[in-house]
């Protein structure tokens, strides 16, 4: 049997996929009927919504209505509906909630069928490779369905087999949403089919990678390498030997759905434990590494009996160039500090609005819509809000998503409900925002101390308060250590490139008698307790060393009276 002409794309090529279908329009003309049949049906259940003044009675209706029909149509519009939910730019608010709720659960295909794929791509019968292999799938979703296995070796694997065909489904699916959105772009109000066309683009691109197993495998190895050094977090083995673009095997992982709190509770698993393995992997994943699993959804974590969070399904990744990494941290510094003039313009250089953007008449709205973001305290923050907050400026300013940050949306919001199903109390600062002061008092790069040095001055003056408030959160955690930390903003502070702070630094102190204020007094309330007084004695010497010897002695007798007493009583 012929492969079929499409296969041989080895990524997404809109020009391709379209120059096919418009050669044989027949295969996709039935598609696009019963696709426009089953779409019509919910729409004018939308306009009779309208015409009878019904629509807030039955927004509940037609939002289940549009998950089940996009289920109906297969696994491409089910994958849209997925990356819909992630899409507040492109779908209703009221929508949003519906959609979060999409499984891809289908019915298994044909066991001969699966046993023919895993024999024509690894060129061995079933037999030769495993010892042992469920008679049917544990798991069918939308692209593939799952066995459980043993190999003659001896190792218990999960296998991976794609549904049959489903290059051709996909493409034809992808051709036909093209097409329409080159059609209806221009009818949508405002930001709403800006770009549209890109945005199928984006979505298939990701799609055909979610479908090659090689390039999942090479994700998963690239995770665990990122976290070779963290033995809280589990990712499968790949074998190699028996993979293919369309069969995947990889170790078994023991473990329980973060969804199954009684499961975790009777297998000694702490809940807390797994949360914090998942908020601060997540982070790291976002911040230092670049590169984050964009669908944590229950399916895809386990939590094992070594208090671990496992991961699987690499499919769905992308990586965050560095850049955009220092602009995250600019935009939550920003943030903080409520300077909605320097968020917008972070927004322009990420892409949530375009270069040539008037962000003046944006900022007000900024300022009114996350004014109040943190609450009355900064444990009061939660994703969730800031997501719904932004939902509702997406129908009334020109944002957009780009579909990097979709993924991010999407990964955030799901493991902050995750934890929030094993915790119900659970407020994600409580975790998140001490790493995050971690990493910007211990600077290990000069672009994050560079970010410390706007949250720490607002028009040329010191903020002792978000300082001080920087290390009480940072202690909450503890196995927070400060002297490191004072250890390596010290040596920032004496090198070439702190040459400016250290400017700042001393006119902030010694402007209008600052060494002898209540707020300095308290920071070093914050910090002798961590701290040998004598040690910070050394360290205060060294940090004004331009000063003249008697000066220091002075100023450090004066600010730290108990080190400077302990200094002198050494020998």
């Amino acid at each position: 049997m012929n492969p079929h002409p499409l296969a041989e794309l080895r990524c997404y090529n809109a020009k391709a996929i379209a120059r096919y279908f418009q050669r044989r329009p027949w295969e996709a003309v039935w598609r696009a009927i019963v696709v426009l049949w089953l779409l019509a049906g919910f729409f004018l259940g939308l306009k009779f919504d309208e015409w009878f003044d019904r629509p807030e009675r039955n927004k509940a209706k037609r939002a289940k209505q549009l998950r089940e029909t996009l289920t109906h149509l297969g696994p491409t519009f089910i994958k849209v509906g997925q990356a819909l939910s992630t899409r507040p730019d492109l779908i209703r608010k009221d929508f949003l909630e519906e959609l979060v709720k999409l499984q891809d659960q289908l019915p298994p295909f044909d066991n001969n069928t699966a046993l023919r794929i895993i024999e024509a791509d690894l060129d061995l019968t079933p037999e030769e490779i495993f010892r042992e292999l469920s008679p049917s799938p544990i798991a069918a979703a939308s692209l593939a369905q799952v066995y459980r296995a043993r190999l003659h070796s001896g190792e218990e694997v999960a296998v991976k087999v794609q549904r049959p065909n489903l290059l051709p489904i996909l493409t034809r699916d992808l051709y036909l949403i093209r097409w329409a959105a080159t059609w209806i772009d221009r009818f949508l109000p405002l930001n709403l089919g800006h770009d549209l066309v890109l945005v199928v683009d984006e979505f298939g691109t990701k799609l055909f990678e979610e479908i090659d197993y090689i390039n999942e495998g090479h994700n998963a190895e690239k995770f665990a390498h990122n976290f070779r050094n963290n033995p809280r977090v589990k990712v499968p083995d790949i074998y190699w030997r028996y993979c293919s673009k369309r069969v995947l095997v990889l170790e078994w992982i023991h473990g329980y759905k973060l969804t199954e709190t009684t499961n975790l509770e009777q297998a000694g698993i702490e809940p807390q434990a797994i949360i914090e393995v998942g908020v601060t992997s997540g982070l790291q994943q976002l911040l230092e590494h670049g590169f984050f699993h964009a669908d944590p959804h229950p399916g895809n974590l386990f939590a094992t009996k070594d208090n671990q969070m496992a991961y699987i399904d690499f499919g769905m990744m992308d990586q965050l160039e560095e850049w955009m990494k220092e602009t995250l941290v600019d935009a939550l510094v920003h943030l903080l500090n409520k300077d909605y003039e320097d968020l917008a313009r972070d927004f322009v250089k990420l892409g949530f609005l375009a270069p040539e953007t008037d962000i003046y008449p944006i900022v007000p709205a900024l300022e009114e819509v996350l004014g109040d973001i943190l609450g009355k305290s900064v444990r009061d923050f939660n994703i969730k809000t800031v997501t719904d907050r932004f939902s509702e400026l997406m129908y009334e300013y020109p944002f957009r998503i780009p579909a990097k940050f979709a993924l991010i949306i999407r990964s955030v919001v799901t493991q902050e409900g995750l934890a929030l199903s094993l915790d119900p109390s659970f407020k994600i600062v409580d975790i998140g925002y001490p790493y995050l002061a971690q990493r910007l008092l211990q600077g290990e790069s000069p672009q994050l101390r560079r970010r410390l040095l706007e949250v720490l001055f607002k028009d040329g003056q010191f903020q002792w308060h978000r300082l001080e408030n920087l290390i009480q959160i940072a202690q909450t955690d503890g196995n927070f250590d400060i002297v490191p930390t004072a250890q390596l903003g010290l040596q920032y502070l004496l090198s070439d490139e702190g040459k400016f702070l250290r400017r700042q630094l001393l006119l902030a102190l010694t402007e209008d008698d600052r060494l002898h204020t209540e707020e300095v007094r308290r920071l070093w309330n914050l910090v002798k307790e961590d701290v040998k007084p004598e040690k910070l004695w050394d360290v205060a010497v060294e940090a004004i060393s331009e000063f003249s010897m008697r000066r220091a002695s002075e100023v450090a007798s004066d600010w730290f009276p108990e080190a400077a007493f302990a200094a002198f009583q050494q020998p």
